[in-house]
C-alpha cells in the first residue's frame, strides 16, 4: 500500500535532530508523498528548499498564528514564492480563535488576502479552522468561486462538516480520530465524508495517533522523550482508524485518499 500525508510540519524544531531519518521512516512505511506545510514566509522558503524529489511538495502561506507578523508587501512576496513548481497550495491559512496568538482582525485580513491569492493563482487553498464559530465558512463563501479547498485537520461539529461538504470542500483527517477521549465525535462523523473528498494527514509532529503500537519506538531505536511526537511514518495508523470508522478495509481508504491527493496536488501516481 501507498499513502500520501497532506500535512507535515517538517520545519518544526522537534525534527531538528533526525529530520533525514524521519523521511527515511516515512518512505519505509509506504508513504509515496508528503505535503510540507508552510506557516509563514520563512517556513515557505525552507519547505521549498526541502522539496528535492517528486515525493516532496509543499504549500506557501501564513498561518493565523503568524498573521500579526506580516509586514510590507508580504502578499507580493508570497505570490513570488508560490510560483515555485514545488508549491501546490496556498496556506496553511485560516482562523484560530482558540488561542488568538494573532488578533482576530489580523487573522481575518491575512486570511482574506490568501483566499484572493489562491483564487488568482488557481492553486488549492489549505485552510485551518479552530473555534471560528463559522467565520471560516462565511469568508470562504463570500469569496465566490474558489479553487479546490481543503479543510485541514477537521475536528468540528456535524453542522460544520455538512456545511463544508455542501460547499464542495475536501476534509483532512488526522490522528485526532484515534484519540480515545477527544476523538469520539469525529469518529462518528467520518463516515459522512464521501471517499472522493477524504484526505489523510499526520499534522506531524502534533496529534500522534493513540493507536500507534508501542513497538514503533523500540523498533526504530527512538528515545523515550519522543514518545508523544508524531511523524509521517505513523500515517498508516490514522488510515487504520479511519477505515474502522467506515467499516472498510485499509487498502480502500489508502487508495482513495492517495488518489485524491494526487488529483489535488499533483503527486506522481504510484502503482
Amino acid at each position: 500500500m501507498h499513502y500520501i500525508d497532506i500535512c507535515v510540519n517538517l520545519d518544526n524544531s522537534q525534527f531538528d535532530r533526525d529530520r533525514a531519518d524521519v523521511l527515511t521512516r516515512a518512505w519505509d512505511a509506504g508513504l509515496s508523498g508528503l505535503l510540507l506545510t508552510a506557516t509563514n514566509l520563512a517556513s515557505t522558503r525552507q519547505a521549498i528548499a526541502w522539496c528535492d524529489s517528486p515525493r516532496l511538495l509543499c504549500t506557501a502561506g501564513v498561518h493565523p498564528h503568524d498573521a500579526a507578523d506580516v509586514t510590507g508587501d508580504w502578499v507580493d512576496e508570497l505570490e513570488a514564492l508560490a510560483g515555485h513548481p514545488a508549491v501546490r497550495a496556498i496556506g496553511e491559512t485560516g482562523l484560530d480563535f482558540n488561542r488568538n496568538y494573532s488578533p482576530p482582525e489580523a487573522q481575518l485580513e491575512v486570511f482574506e488576502a490568501q483566499i484572493a491569492l489562491a483564487t488568482r493563482l488557481a492553486k488549492p487553498l489549505f485552510v485551518h479552522d479552530r473555534d471560528s464559530a463559522g467565520a471560516v465558512y462565511d469568508l470562504l463563501q463570500r469569496a465566490g468561486e474558489l479553487p479546490p479547498t481543503v479543510i485541514h485537520c477537521f475536528t468540528g461539529s456535524a453542522h460544520d462538516l455538512d456545511a463544508f461538504l455542501d460547499a464542495g470542500y475536501y476534509i483532512g483527517i488526522t490522528g485526532w480520530v484515534a484519540d480515545v477521549a477527544r476523538g469520539a465525535e469525529l469518529r462518528a462523523l467520518v463516515p459522512r465524508i464521501p471517499l472522493e473528498r477524504l484526505l489523510l494527514e499526520t499534522d506531524a509532529p502534533f496529534l500522534r495517533p493513540h493507536n500507534t503500537p508501542a513497538s514503533f519506538m523500540t523498533d526504530n531505536a527512538l528515545p523515550g522523550r519522543w514518545k508523544r511526537r508524531n511523524e509521517p511514518a505513523l500515517l498508516p495508523w490514522v488510515c487504520a482508524e479511519v477505515a474502522h470508522c467506515y467499516g472498510l478495509d485499509v487498502e480502500t481508504i489508502a487508495a482513495a485518499t492517495r488518489q485524491n491527493a494526487e488529483l489535488l496536488f499533483g503527486f506522481t501516481s504510484v502503482h
